[in-house]
């Protein structure tokens, strides 16, 4: 299952950016401002159906406005 497909994303609560669900290796997934860089926090899975229950919890906090900034150091 395509996840980002199976879930919508709003704009980002933060700057109005598109939001866009990011595996990291295998093991977790989040929801990610294109724009500012604000994020879920990541949620892990080992198998594919924990793989869409973590994109549908990242999917929710970010469509609620649960993201935290993360900014860069430059």
């Amino acid at each position: 299952m395509d996840i980002h497909e199976r879930f919508i994303l709003q704009d980002c609560p933060r700057c109005g950016g598109p939001g866009l669900l990011e595996e990291e290796n295998g093991w977790c997934v989040y929801a990610v401002c294109m724009d500012c860089g604000a994020q879920t926090a990541p949620f892990e899975y080992r198998t594919p159906e924990e793989r869409e229950e973590a994109a549908s919890k990242a999917a929710m906090l970010w469509n609620i406005g649960k993201v935290i900034r993360m900014e860069s150091s430059d």
